[in-house]
């Protein structure tokens, strides 16, 4: 599912037009997105946690021509699925 299906799912159950429907589905993950620049933590219940990580530096290696490179700190999106997810797909 990508987020045209979604957007498409939710007009057809929420009974909205597909024009609200994008709204929704936009305003849902912009505000996620900040959540997440700002440091919080996303929890739906029985669906999973998002959160940030943080990652030191490191020195990497290209692998075209074998140099060091010197990779800077960065932070990544973290999911983790919750228990009701993985009992579902799990059987």
């Amino acid at each position: 599912m990508n987020k045209i299906d979604l957007i498409e799912e939710l007009a057809i159950i929420g009974g909205v037009t597909e024009k609200e429907a994008y709204t929704i589905v936009n305003l849902i993950f912009d505000e996620f997105a900040k959540t997440l620049q700002e440091g919080g933590r996303i929890d739906l219940r029985g669906f999973g946690n998002f959160s940030v990580r943080k990652y030191d530096g490191y020195t990497g290696r290209n692998p075209k021509t074998g140099k060091s490179v010197e990779v800077g700190p960065k932070k990544l999106p973290y999911f983790k699925t919750g228990k009701d997810l993985r009992v579902k797909l799990n059987g």
